[in-house]
């Protein structure tokens, strides 16, 4: 067998059921999980990530061509390279990114004629350590990564021509090499969603242990004699070596977007004298330590894995821009102005996506990360004039809303402080007042929403409907920052008003959201199964429940809680039917809802994750248990085909994680989780605060799914809600698990969680 592994008996070892706390929680991690997806059928939309948490750089295994979105596919028979990335998704691509790959024999260095065969036979992936056999080098390839640097180790054949080649990539690259240093320096260029200032570049430092016998320099498909370094749309270079059979040779490499100078200094702080082993452990320490605050016990392997995997996907979005210079001060380079600034940047995540779930999981258990992410907000708008609703790594024109808003207010709401708030209050007012300088940004049709409290169908604004919701949303998150910052209500009534904007475009008739023209009537024909038009990703089924803010006045509007819970219901009896007119194909998105068998329930798309947990709303607490579990037990898996929809930057992951908890955040913006039901014996949060919050569950099975009874601190607790704030005090939550369900508890109005219209 040629696959060379760490010296870390944990790597290949099978690991037991959890019948006790979890003590190596990175070991249950499956990094493949969700890799097998393609754009017309997404289970995930992952790579396997080789970082650590929250890092600036990553690093894939690369199987798809230069530029593919779909850098690494498990379906794939060969690899091409080894990718430092920053993609968030593959609807995003990606941005900075370089290649590395060893080769043998005759020199190959594009793209196709360098790739080889592997098997996930000789494969193994952990976050923080990649190792792989490429057949056609007869060489193992073995990855640790730091924040902003890695380590590599080639381990070659007998020969003569042993290489390795560096692909800067297309669209402008720089390659430079220094024989006497055994070192490789270069930039790329190549990002997917601009605009960027003119002067970004991701510069890369690459040092080898082992003295180069041959050096070239390639641009595009030719080699370039004569030459040390090259500028050119398509830069490369290939150094080679002679080695012995076994023969390890090391590689270590760190980038910047500040400079060639800062990408040094990032190589030099993070690997400093460690050995790749060393590397390694110090990697597999940091995950232990960011995965190790929640220790969960008593479920099945599968569940465990898929837990702890689900965790790991949270953990890297939105991930850092921000470096440490010479003088041990945070900076970054501006992707707004181009300029080197003082301060904290983040970059690599959807609000849309994110607001859900993620942020809210970051705020309950790794709130000092938010709080860099929130003064990272801060610089955005200094730097940008607006908040970003996608960075990747600047402003990019992706999805609708202002669902900044909610990732802002919330924060502050639940708790966070040292940043400058008062500039984000600012922000999130200039956000909601005006239209950016792309669709994205701001609100598209804020004349029109703020005239007549929607925007309408019939002027041309794309997914209108959807916008309306999300705004009404948004400026109930603006509202609740204001109440928190201790705004006068003369600056703030107005978006408390507004959130109240989802009633323009209910229809009595359908029971449902509808588009609405600008003369007040509704758009006519209607068709509640037509996904996109007057929604984004979904269809009217799933966009109704987008009323998080006040889920009681919905109710109103629907006739009470009986046709509540009776309109809930038609979500899973009804068929998959779908109508695709408005996109002239079947989306990725239909298709993943359609072979769920959960009727209109679309959940690998993000509006309509949270409607589970409306049943608590209506006093039918144990139809959300059931539903729950359905969707853990049926759409989640620690697999290649894991997911049932994209992944998107944690979010569809943290649906997971919360509903395994317990308890999931509706309404970010108002600091209580709707109950539902835990998936293990036992759970326990260790804070940051230092306080724990313990969940108790002795009876759980998949058989005893449904919540008799819960005390929380010892005492009978019947509130379909917690809080957040009592929450982070130290907490035992005891739930009495049963195989029926409990009719009676949490049935009274009293019970169910806030909505504006019954504070």
């Amino acid at each position: 067998m040629k696959l060379h592994t760490l010296a870390l008996p944990a790597l290949l070892l099978a690991v037991a059921a959890s019948a006790a706390p979890v003590k190596d929680p990175v070991e249950f991690i499956n990094p493949l999980m969700g890799t097998a997806s393609k754009p017309e059928l997404s289970n995930g939309n992952t790579y396997p990530t080789i970082a650590l948490p929250w890092g600036m750089n990553f690093w894939t295994p690369q199987t798809g061509k230069m530029g593919d979105g779909w850098a690494y596919t498990y379906d794939a028979d060969k690899i091409r390279g080894f990718k430092q990335t920053h993609q968030p998704s593959p609807w995003m691509n990606d941005y900075g990114q370089f290649a590395i790959m060893p080769v043998t024999g005759k020199l190959r260095f594009k793209q196709d004629d360098r790739a080889s065969w592997f098997s996930h036979k000789a494969e193994v992936a952990k976050p923080y350590y990649y190792s792989v056999y490429l057949a056609d080098a007869d060489v193992t390839t073995e990855i640790a990564p730091t924040e902003r640097a890695a380590q590599f180790r080639f381990t070659y054949p007998k020969t003569d021509e042993a290489y390795v080649v560096v692909d800067a990539y297309d669209k402008g690259s720089y390659i430079k090499v220094l024989p006497a240093q055994r070192k490789i320096v270069g930039y790329s260029t190549r990002y997917a969603h601009g605009p960027l200032p003119k002067n970004f570049k991701n510069y890369f430092v690459i040092y080898f242990d082992k003295p180069f016998t041959s050096t070239r320099i390639w641009s595009g498909d030719k080699i370039v004699d004569g030459v040390s370094e090259l500028a050119s749309n398509h830069s490369g270079a290939v150094v080679g070596f002679k080695t012995e059979k076994g023969e390890k040779v090391g590689m270590r490499v760190a980038s910047s977007f500040i400079s060639e100078e800062q990408a040094e200094l990032n190589l030099q702080r993070e690997l400093a004298s460690d050995s790749f082993d060393a590397t390694a452990q110090k990697g597999k320490e940091v995950w232990n330590k960011t995965l190790g605050r929640i220790s969960v016990e008593g479920g099945s392997d599968e569940q465990t894995r898929t837990f702890y995997s689900s965790l790991y996907r949270m953990l890297f979005f939105p991930n850092k821009l921000y470096e440490i210079d010479a003088n041990n001060q945070i900076v970054h380079w501006s992707p707004y102005n181009g300029q080197v600034l003082p301060g904290y940047m983040f970059a690599g995540t959807g609000f849309w996506d994110t607001f859900r779930a993620l942020y809210p999981f970051l705020n309950l258990m790794y709130p000092s990360i938010n709080r860099e992410m929130q003064a990272g907000l801060v610089n955005d708008y200094k730097e940008g004039g607006w908040l970003p609703e996608w960075s990747s790594p600047g402003l990019a024109n992706v999805m609708i809303g202002n669902n900044s808003a909610s990732v802002v207010a919330e924060a502050y709401i639940k708790g966070l402080r040292g940043y400058d708030i008062e500039t984000l209050w600012q922000a999130l007012k200039h956000g909601a007042d005006n239209e950016g300088p792309m669709d994205a940004v701001g609100r598209r049709g804020v004349k029109y929403y703020n005239q007549l409290g929607y925007v309408p169908y019939d002027v041309k604004i794309n997914e209108n409907a959807a916008r309306t919701l999300e705004y009404a949303y948004d400026d109930f998150a603006i509202y609740q920052l204001g109440k928190a910052l201790g705004k006068p209500e003369s600056e703030i009534a107005i978006y408390k008003q507004r959130a109240m904007n989802y009633k323009k475009l209910f229809d009595p008739e359908t029971g449902l959201m509808r588009g609405k023209n600008q003369d007040g009537s509704f758009q006519s024909p209607f068709n509640p199964f037509k996904w996109g038009d007057a929604f984004t990703e979904g269809n009217s089924w799933h966009y109704t429940w987008s009323v998080f803010q006040d889920v009681n006045g919905l109710m109103g509007l629907m006739g009470g809680r009986d046709k509540f819970v009776a309109k809930l219901d038609q979500v899973f009896d009804l068929p998959p039917t779908f109508d695709e007119s408005y996109y002239g194909q079947v989306i990725h998105e239909i298709r993943e809802m359609q072979i769920a068998d959960m009727g209109q329930y679309a959940h690998g798309n993000q509006p309509i994750q949270h409607m589970i947990y409306l049943y608590g709303y209506a006093g039918a607490p144990w139809k959300t248990q059931y539903w729950v579990r359905e969707t853990m037990n049926r759409l989640y898996k620690p697999t290649p085909d894991g997911y049932c929809g994209d992944e998107d930057n944690g979010q569809t992951s943290a649906w997971y994680v919360f509903s395994a908890l317990g308890f999931y955040p509706v309404t970010p913006a108002v600091p209580q989780y709707v109950v539902g039901a835990p998936l293990f014996k036992k759970a326990t949060l260790h804070l940051e605060n230092g306080k724990t919050i313990t969940i108790n569950a002795p009876a759980n099975s998949d058989q005893q799914r449904y919540v008799g009874a819960l005390k929380v601190n010892g005492k009978p607790y019947a509130h379909n809600w917690l809080d957040h704030a009592a929450l982070t005090q130290g907490t035992v939550l005891d739930f009495d698990m049963r195989a029926t369900p409990n009719q009676q508890r949490g049935t009274a109005p009293a019970d169910a969680p806030y909505s504006l219209s019954q504070p």
